[in-house]
């Protein structure tokens, strides 16, 4: 009864963990789609909301380890900080860019339609970089999962070559990042949580994306003088980012990263539909058909990589065993050896 009680507390913290992960992540999807598109708040700056989060995050990110004292910061040399988190952080803020960019020309079920790119770009520069083993059963899927989404994009009643473009450079930059976490920071023993990430990473996002914004967004605002600044809306859209760094935090730390993963997908059709039904987004039967495609070679994806982790999480239990039943057979020895001497 006492196990069974426990899986059950466990089974219900994973849901919650994954329902308040896909809630904010919904949220702060349609809140950035409410304030950039020109039909809704009419907020076409993708570079400025971008850096009003990285500095609303870093302002926190600084109380919470140096003011409040809740998080220890993580030791950072400064040779380490230049050539890892530096990196990192250039490709980060142009991710977040360009993908913040996208929502001025895509429907919102489109771009989570685009989204699905991300495991064939993660897979492809892993093996690039060699972090990955190429095989032809995995990159059979890969094609499957591009052969999907193109069927998407063809089915797309608002196509947007621009859109498509900004959408697909930041699943690229975006994976480049994730395989360089790997290669710069995880291979170094560096580890670094929501609140961490943020603190070093987040300032470093928002002096790079202050390049653009003096040569692109700034002499256009200065021209709009009927905006009034909405510090609700802003601040209420920077609280609902940083919540969401929290919660990916959390359901990693308490799951895995591939439950968020398929977690994602379920967010994504919920996106979808809710693009469809609320904000009245077109979506097309070939768009569902390709997306299907896509959907099932993700989902096979996701299958695999749940595989190869039980076999790891298996040969570390036997190893584990084996290791017990060496040093139980060392001490068995040892102690024979003593009797032995102990007669003679």
């Amino acid at each position: 009864m006492a196990k069974e009680k426990s899986l059950i507390n466990k089974i219900i913290i994973s849901y919650t963990y994954i329902f308040i992960w896909i809630t904010l992540s919904f949220t702060v999807i349609i809140y950035n789609k409410y304030i950039l598109d020109k039909h809704m708040y009419n907020w076409p700056y993708p570079i400025s909301l971008t850096m009003i989060h990285m500095l609303f995050c870093s302002l926190l990110a600084y109380a919470i380890i140096n003011v409040v004292k809740l998080v220890e910061p993580v030791q950072m040399t400064r040779d380490v900080y230049l050539k890892s988190v530096v990196p990192i952080g250039f490709l980060y803020s142009v991710s977040l860019w360009l993908s913040n960019s996208a929502y001025i020309y895509l429907s919102v079920s489109f771009i989570q339609m685009l989204k699905a790119l991300m495991p064939v770009a993660v897979y492809i520069l892993g093996v690039l970089f060699k972090r990955d083993v190429f095989k032809n059963r995995i990159m059979c899927n890969m094609l499957s999962i591009s052969l999907g989404v193109a069927i998407a994009a063809y089915g797309e009643a608002k196509f947007s070559t621009l859109g498509v473009m900004l959408q697909l450079g930041a699943v690229l930059f975006e994976a480049t990042r994730l395989v360089l976490i790997q290669i710069l920071l995880t291979s170094k023993g560096i580890c670094f949580n929501p609140i961490t990430s943020l603190y070093y990473v987040a300032p470093c996002c928002f002096v790079f994306l202050s390049v653009p914004w003096l040569v692109v967004e700034l002499p256009k605002l200065r021209e709009e003088s009927s905006f009034r600044f909405d510090y609700f809306v802003f601040w209420t859209n920077s609280l609902c980012a940083f919540a969401l760094n929290l919660a990916v935090f959390l359901l990693v730390g308490k799951t895995s990263a591939l439950t968020m993963n398929v977690a994602g997908v379920v967010k994504d059709w919920l996106l979808i539909a809710f693009s469809w039904s609320v904000i009245k987004d077109t979506v097309t039967p070939i768009n569902l058909f390709g997306y299907g495609i896509a959907f099932l070679g993700v989902g096979y994806y996701n299958y695999v990589k749940l595989q190869a982790l039980k076999a790891k999480e298996a040969e570390k239990k036997v190893a584990q065993v084996g290791d017990e039943s060496g040093k139980f057979l060392d001490d068995k020895d040892e102690k024979l050896a003593r009797k032995i001497e102990s007669d003679e």
